[in-house]
Formats: structure tokens, sequence, C-alpha cells
């Protein structure tokens, strides 16, 4: 089980296949973790483009179900995961890389490229999270509950008002949009994305295709996708042919 150490942050991560490399980000919200892949996403990308890519993944900083811990950064939450992904491809020696995030992926990938655009050579936003005006406090709600406690009985260093702080900075006080990056960021970005929209309260459909509507070198997958295997195969077809395709002209 290899871990990439820095300062009291250790991040377990994982790796298969060989090629261009592609940062894998779990989802399952602030419990992402790599054993996630096989339970809280529509497919195992570690599994499926192990043939294409040199695929990377790592269970978050602090997700309890996974290994990796750190500092919880409370006036820096999204950063401090950044710094965690970046890093990861900083230890295994990769500069430029694809990336693709499912869930909390979403938020995470616009995050990193506004940190480290020009190591991006595309991104695939897989059943992106973000902000819906119709249940404004459901990350809150959904990680106070779920995340916070069994974190908690982990580390006695933690205590719930320090999630509550944490989870305060991350979500409510920027209860917009993606949480991490601005319309005017995103209409900036010059990375081609690849959006694959879910219509569920925590991966709006309206937030996923008002990204894809402002970023300028944009693709959508169908939708729906989720509801058979047939369209999971289609998506995962035009994925492959997306990440391929920008790996081959990087």
């Amino acid at each position: 089980m290899p871990f990439y150490e820095r300062d009291s942050v250790r991040i377990h991560y994982e790796e298969v296949g060989s090629g261009f490399p592609l940062l894998i980000i779990p989802g399952g919200g602030l419990n992402a973790s790599i054993t996630s892949l096989d339970t809280s996403v529509p497919f195992n990308p570690m599994i499926t483009f192990k043939g294409d890519f040199r695929c990377i993944t790592a269970d978050l900083r602090n997700a309890p179900p996974g290994q990796s811990s750190g500092p919880l950064e409370i006036d820096r939450p999204w950063d401090s995961y950044s710094d965690d992904h970046l890093g990861l491809m900083n230890f295994l020696g990769i500069e430029n890389f694809l990336v693709m995030g499912f869930c909390i992926g979403g938020p995470m990938i616009h995050n990193i490229l506004r940190l480290a655009s020009d190591r991006v050579v595309a991104a695939a936003l897989m059943q992106p999270s973000g902000y819906d005006p119709a249940h404004p406090d459901l990350f809150y709600q959904n990680n106070i509950k779920g995340w916070g406690p069994p974190l908690c009985e982990k580390r006695p260093d933690l205590s719930m008002e320090m999630i509550h702080d944490f989870l305060t900075c991350m979500y409510t006080d920027r209860a917009d949009f993606v949480f991490t990056a601005s319309r005017n960021f995103v209409r900036s970005v010059k990375t081609p994305m690849l959006i694959a929209p879910d219509d569920v309260p925590a991966h709006p459909y309206a937030t996923a295709m008002e990204v894809a509507d402002l970023a300028p070198n944009s693709d959508v997958t169908i939708y729906p996708w989720k509801d058979t295997q047939e369209h999971i195969n289609e998506v995962i077809e035009h994925t492959r042919s997306f990440l391929k395709q920008h790996a081959a002209t990087s």
C-alpha cells in the first residue's frame, strides 16, 4: 500500500496501467476513498481505463473509510485537498496529466484548474457536485451527519465544533455554483472539459450544464447515462476517446 507523505499529511494512493497519467478523484463526498470506486460511482475507471492510461487515485484526506490523514485546514478546505492531489503528482514525477473526478471531484477539478491549469491537459467531470438553491444546505447536513462523527471517532484530536467550522467554510460560505470557482473563471478556462451530467440534489443537472455552457472548450455526454448499462458503456467510450484525443496532442 503506497503512501505519499508531506509534513503531517499522509496520502494513501494506488496506480495501475501505463501510458499518459490520469488522476482519478473518487466520488462519495468527504468519505471518498479508493474503495468508493467500487461502490459509489457508475463504473470503476481504475479497471476500465488501465489499458489506456497510467491511472492514479487516492483516498481523500481524512475520509474515514480510507487511510489518508492530515490536518483539518479549516480556513482552506478545498485548497488543502488540491495540495494533496498536486503534491501526489509531484511526488510521482508527473508534470502534466489528465484528471477525472466523480461527484465531489467536480469542484475539486475546478480548484485544481484554478491553481495549476497549465498542468491539466483535459478534465472529465462525471456526475459533478454543485450548488442547488432548492437544497441550500445539503452538503453541510450530509457531512455533519455522515462524515464528521466517524472522523471524530477515528481522530480524537478533532471535535464536532471544528467539523462545523470546516464545513461552513467549505460549503455554507461558498453556497453558489461549483463552490470552488466563479462563473467568470470557468469562462476563462481553456482546458478541454467533458461533462457527464447527473440530476439528483447533490449533482444538479442545471449546474453541470451551466459549466458546459460557460467553458469555452467543453463537451457533454448523453443524458441520462446511468440508467442502463448500454448508456454507461456509451459514456465510457466517449470519455475514453475524449481523454485519448487530448493526451495525444499534449
